[in-house]
């Protein structure tokens, strides 16, 4: 496949990986304030954020596949 043609999509999908990145940075930094060395709490927070990293890990299979194409 034509690089100039997946290297836009590749830039979207590390935009999006970027911008989860951040949300889920923010969440974490919320959870820290309300746990207060809890475990319970703790655990609660990792979960909150769970769903988005694999998310991101998804994104970053996308994106190395893309990349893997765009080679070949």
């Amino acid at each position: 496949m034509d690089r100039a043609t997946i290297e836009p999509a590749i830039r979207m999908v590390l935009t999006e990986i970027h911008s989860k990145l951040n949300d889920g940075a923010d969440r974490q930094g919320r959870g820290s304030l309300r746990v207060g060395g809890s475990v319970v709490e703790g655990v609660a927070v990792s979960m909150d954020i769970e769903q988005l990293i694999y998310e991101v890990g998804r994104l970053q299979d996308a994106a190395s596949l893309l990349n893997r194409l765009s080679r070949q």
